[in-house]
């Protein structure tokens, strides 16, 4: 099942063998030639409906091939935490990034909690500095973590006293405790009950903090948020906890609040925007080496993740095979068989260590350490010589150079230019004189004129910022590194199904179709980069969710044309190439249902996870792909759309139900059911099901499938509330369908 290769000091790279997959692999291929092969050879005695067919199934090949080539050379690394240095001046500081965006969207309960873990994880406190952005400039979100930074006094040193493994207060006090050793003692339950006393008051406090049953003190901490409109206003930087503040039994990270600067006349990038400022912010102030980001509801789940993550950046003999570490995006509270596909185990498991045995993974925006010099531009080839460049007392490139790529403040250029050579910190100078320094490079305007989001730091031109900003380090040469240590490194809550769901697709297969058709494009940076093929074939088989959505519909609906137009696109049940598509469609099921089992995962979780696939393609991926194209024609502009987070999770007993609301994101899902059980009542009524030659059978048995996976729907015509389809979706998706049906009868 798994080879070593002669381990290195820190990690092992560890060669998965999946024979049974890869024989799947392989049969699969065969099977789709051959049947483009049986559509070529039959094209002259058939019609639109095979000439279609052939279409779509000439790109499910296509899909079939980058897919396979990414999954065919799977790796995994074992991490040895213990073989570093015991010496904790030998550890490199690390600078933590959470960015939030919107208070009410993504609770500031979900923030505190994921910041108290990063600050009580299992590495040198004076090594760490936790950047917390708020694009909200909420009041609300500062006095939380100001209460946060309160409660971390106690719960921290708790947490390493006790080996605590949960360090996200929320889920420690909602598990089950199993009291062994020290923790089986009097003295812990004082603690425990202290510890879980508190962290009731302080979410009490946020409690009444977001219900606004507090007044603010706007004339003394919170006076710079008096009259602050969210969208309008001057950058916020607070030091919230300092290393060196007095009275504490243990030191703790730093903890600092940004809110950059916003103004309606301005573009602020979305989140890109953010990671930007913190990176130059953080630049400014603390300059480590390596800087983390997670998301605001990521808290950390293995408190020894970044002890983890170093042995993988330090223990790589050239720099240029650990650019960045990502870990996989996993999910708590996940719902049982995963019934609206969104918790992506087994992409995790097959297609993220098979990219790992390529180029890397791909960055994923949260749950990922990087290099900072590689997010400030650096190429593998210019280790030691990129910072002599950059520095002005080696007399390398001119000033006016420098202030193009790296904004107009020389306190950061010469951050930058620490950075590039290695070098930790920049000077001895106090942190409030850093701080009011930060202030500059914090403007919405700093970025005119710069590379800021072109040539360094987080990419600008696509709504997932951060799959481009991956592409464009590895285009650069960079590898990067695949860190799955158990426990998980970071657990996050994933969305429900149903409208919000389809907005995070969308805004998914939007930025990845944008990255695709752009001049960054992985075929561009594979023919004029260091981009490597099989790594952009990687890039391809998910840049191309929205125009796969367009042979996913085609093929959806040609069993109910044929079935309406009395024509065909299968095989007659008595012809030889019948049994093509029955050996593809049971060597697919044989396949996908291995994938899941070996994960762990259920039957039912197979089936939820394929339904959901033609739902998200046919519906999100869609819209994704008219968004791209009404940007292209300059009708309208792609649009970032924040994803509510929500912690609590509903005991009512329908958790897994899909919901719907009246956007038109719904349209095509219902439209191509209703046509489905059009076609079926037409085809029954019609006799089409005859038992002489089987003509029509094969389209028939294909509607009922497409009827299957879109049973959420199907309960949502007769459902009330949230749970059914709203009749005006119903009506447009009805004339569209009777639209399709006078066309195809006059075909």
């Amino acid at each position: 099942m798994a080879k070593a290769i002669s381990p290195p000091n820190l990690f092992q790279k560890v060669v998965l063998k999946y024979p049974i997959h890869r024989a799947f692999d392989i049969t699969i291929f065969f099977l789709l030639v051959s049947l483009l092969v049986y559509r070529l050879l039959y094209l002259s005695n058939h019609g639109f409906a095979w000439v279609l067919a052939l279409l779509c199934e000439s790109c499910f090949t296509f899909i079939w091939v980058v897919t396979v080539s990414s999954k065919w050379n799977p790796v995994e690394y074992k991490t040895y935490p213990e073989r570093l240095s015991q010496n904790a001046q030998d550890l490199p500081p690390v600078d933590m990034f959470v960015t939030s965006a919107d208070p009410v969207l993504e609770p500031s309960i979900l923030t505190v909690n994921t910041v108290i873990s990063l600050l009580a994880v299992d590495y040198p406190a004076d090594k760490l500095a936790c950047y917390v952005s708020d694009d909200g400039c909420s009041p609300i979100t500062y006095y939380s973590l100001v209460e946060a930074s309160k409660f971390a006094k106690i719960w921290v040193p708790f947490c390493k006293k006790y080996n605590i493994q949960t360090r996200a207060p929320f889920r420690y006090f909602s598990s089950e405790l199993i009291l062994t050793g020290s923790c089986n003692s009097l003295e812990f339950q004082q603690e425990y009950n202290k510890m879980k006393d508190g962290y009731e008051e302080l979410a009490s406090k946020i409690k009444d903090a977001v219900e606004k049953s507090m007044e603010w003190d706007l004339i003394g901490d919170f006076a710079v948020f008096s009259n602050m409109e969210r969208k309008n206003h001057p950058t916020i930087i607070k030091v919230i906890r300092d290393q060196n503040d007095a009275g504490l039994s243990e030191a703790l990270p730093h903890l600092i609040y940004v809110s950059r600067e916003k103004r309606p006349e301005h573009p602020h990038r979305y989140k890109a925007g953010a990671m930007n400022v913190l990176t130059r912010v953080s630049g400014l102030i603390t300059n480590a080496p390596f800087m983390l980001n997670v998301d605001c509801d990521m808290f950390v789940n293995n408190p020894q993740i970044f002890l983890h993550a170093m042995c993988l950046l330090l223990g790589s003999n050239d720099e240029r095979e650990s650019g960045f570490v990502q870990c996989p995006q996993c999910f708590y509270d996940g719902l049982k068989d995963d019934p609206f596909g969104n918790q992506f185990v087994v992409e995790h498991k097959y297609m993220g260590k098979g990219a790992a045995g390529i180029q890397g993974p791909f960055y994923g925006g949260t749950g990922c350490f990087h290099r900072r010099k590689v997010i400030y531009g650096s190429c593998p080839d210019d280790i030691g010589n990129q910072a002599k460049r950059l520095t002005p007392v080696h007399g390398g490139l001119s000033y006016k150079e420098q202030l193009r790529i790296f904004g107009g403040s020389k306190e950061f250029i010469r951050s930058a230019a620490h950075a590039l050579q290695g070098k930790e910190n920049i000077s001895p100078q106090n942190l409030p004189t850093l701080v009011e320094a930060a202030h500059q490079v914090a403007g919405c305007g700093y970025e005119y004129g710069t590379s800021w989001g072109i040539e360094v730091g987080w990419q600008y031109g696509s709504a997932t910022e951060d799959i481009l900003t991956g592409l464009m380090i590895q285009a650069r040469g960079w590898r990067s590194l695949f860190c799955t240590p158990d426990p998980r490194a970071f657990l996050g809550c994933a969305p429900p199904g149903g409208p919000i769901s389809m907005t995070q697709q969308k805004r998914w297969a939007t930025g990845l179709l944008e990255i695709l058709i752009s001049r960054r494009s992985p075929i561009v940076a594979t023919v004029t980069a260091r981009l490597q093929f099989r790594q952009c074939l990687v890039y391809l088989s998910f840049l191309t969710w929205g125009l796969r959505s367009i042979p996913e519909l085609c093929y959806a609906v040609l069993p109910a044309y044929c079935t309406i137009t009395d024509s065909s696109f299968l095989p007659k049940v008595h012809e030889p190439a019948i049994y093509i598509y029955m050996a593809l469609f049971l060597s697919y099921v044989i396949y996908t249902l291995i994938e899941y089992l070996e994960t762990g995962l259920s039957i039912r979780a197979w089936w939820n996870n394929q339904r959901m696939a033609r739902i998200n393609a046919m519906n999100a991926w869609l819209f994704g792909f008219i968004s791209v194209i009404l940007k292209v024609l300059r009708i309208s502009d792609a649009v970032f759309e924040v994803t509510p987070k929500d912690q609590s999770s509903s005991n009512d007993g329908d958790e897994g139900r899909f919901t719907f609301d009246a956007s038109l994101i719904f349209v095509p899902g219902t439209t191509v059911l209703l046509l489905q059980l059009t076609a079926l009542i037409m085809g029954f009524r019609g006799m089409q099901l005859s038992v002489n030659d089987g003509s029509g059978l094969g389209e028939i048995l294909c509607s009922l499938m497409v009827v299957l996976c879109f049973w959420p729907f199907l309960k949502g015509l007769f459902a009330k509330g949230k749970y059914g389809i709203p009749l005006s979706t119903i009506f447009k998706s009805a004339s569209l369908a009777l639209c399709f049906v006078l066309v195809a009868k006059r075909a």
